[in-house]
């Protein structure tokens, strides 16, 4: 039978007596081990992470905004009228008539007398793009 160690001595079987080896105290005399108050640090986390998150969230309500916007357009220009087929890359102008149906044309706004509603350009992958076209002086 083995001999029992006293409650106060650290003894390991593999290493014997390893006290000298611990990272913190072992004996009743050492000091008294006290957390840290990590209070400000866990504030200070917080605050910065709180900050990331509200930022990448804007971020991807922006992009979110910007694919329901683009969205629309498509909607708006493929559900309206024409007799052609439109070339990607061309710049094309959405008017609406008087019954408020709407209908896309070459002609550009200046040449045209319904109520222009945008302008578009179609891109490779088939989607309406808006694009901003100067007035010209009429």
């Amino acid at each position: 039978m083995k001999k029992k160690k006293p409650d106060q001595v650290v003894y390991s079987e593999s290493e014997g007596y390893n006290a000298h080896k611990l990272p913190y105290a072992t004996n009743s005399s050492a000091p008294k081990i006290e957390s840290t108050d990590l209070t400000s640090w866990k504030n200070d986390s917080i605050h910065k992470v709180n900050h990331h998150l509200k930022t990448k969230f804007e971020s991807i309500r922006e992009e979110y905004n910007n694919l329901v916007k683009q969205f629309e357009y498509n909607q708006l220009v493929y559900n309206s009228s024409y007799s052609f087929e439109p070339i990607v890359g061309q710049v094309y102008h959405l008017y609406e008539k008087k019954d408020t149906s709407t209908f896309l044309s070459l002609l550009a706004p200046n040449e045209c007398s319904f109520k222009h509603k945008g302008s578009f350009k179609l891109n490779e992958e088939k989607m309406w793009v808006r694009v901003e076209v100067e007035k010209l002086p009429t």
